[in-house]
């Protein structure tokens, strides 16, 4: 099970956490993406690749 992160959601204005997010790699930088409450995706850096 993945640990629960906090996020920001920015069209909404508003922090949230959650353990349902995807890492990606974009450009040798690790991010976690997850779906914000208000219908967007939320990214946050978590460090190098």
């Amino acid at each position: 099970m993945a640990d629960k992160l906090s996020f920001y959601d920015v069209k909404g204005k508003t922090k949230f956490e959650s353990d349902k997010y995807e890492i990606k790699v974009r450009k040798g930088r690790k991010f976690a993406v997850a779906d914000a409450p208000s219908g967007i995706k939320a990214w946050r850096i978590l460090g190098r690749a």
